[in-house]
């Protein structure tokens, strides 16, 4: 197994059922919930120096939904060219959430997940199987999909484990 493939596998293996597309629903409805219970206070929260705060979590999920997105429509849609990498860090820092109120990142997310949603399950399964290359690595449109789910899980699990018991201390 390559390092690529064991990068992604961690966020994969988070995925609770092999029905993904429903996993990909009820990911964005726990996201939505746990966030929704958050005050603007809270939501400006980081467990550490250094470390983003819970807007910067829920942008980045964004962030990367829609990056993700781009890299299935056009893997499936026979796209040859190499798909950019991107820095999320870089992105993170030049993303001002902190400047944004938590309902609008709220509303940003339900929106790009509505669109994930749409997208993947219009498309013909044949599409998914259509391998690509992003950020030098050869990778299914059907794989990218099941990321969205394990990225957003993996990010869930991460808020829960090291930012809500900071929270209620």
């Amino acid at each position: 197994m390559t390092d690529f493939q064991k990068y992604i596998q961690r966020y994969l293996d988070l995925i609770p059922s092999e029905n993904w597309l429903d996993e990909l629903k009820k990911s964005g409805e726990k996201t939505v919930s746990l966030f929704s219970f958050l005050t603007e206070e809270q939501s400006k929260f980081a467990y550490a120096e250094g470390k983003w705060t819970l807007k910067e979590v829920l942008l980045h999920l964004s962030d990367t939904e829609r990056i993700f997105q781009y890299r299935i429509l056009a893997i499936a849609r026979g796209e040859k060219s190499e798909l950019p990498g991107f820095d999320e860090e870089l992105y993170t820092q030049n993303s001002f959430a902190n400047e944004r109120n938590l309902d609008s990142l709220l509303e940003e997310y339900q929106l790009v997940r509505k669109s994930s949603q749409i997208l993947l399950e219009t498309m013909n399964s044949s599409v998914l199987n259509n391998i690509g290359n992003a950020n030098g690595n050869q990778i299914s449109a059907e794989t990218i999909g099941k990321l969205i789910v394990g990225h957003n899980i993996h990010h869930l699990n991460v808020v829960d484990e090291r930012y809500l018991p900071k929270l209620k201390s």
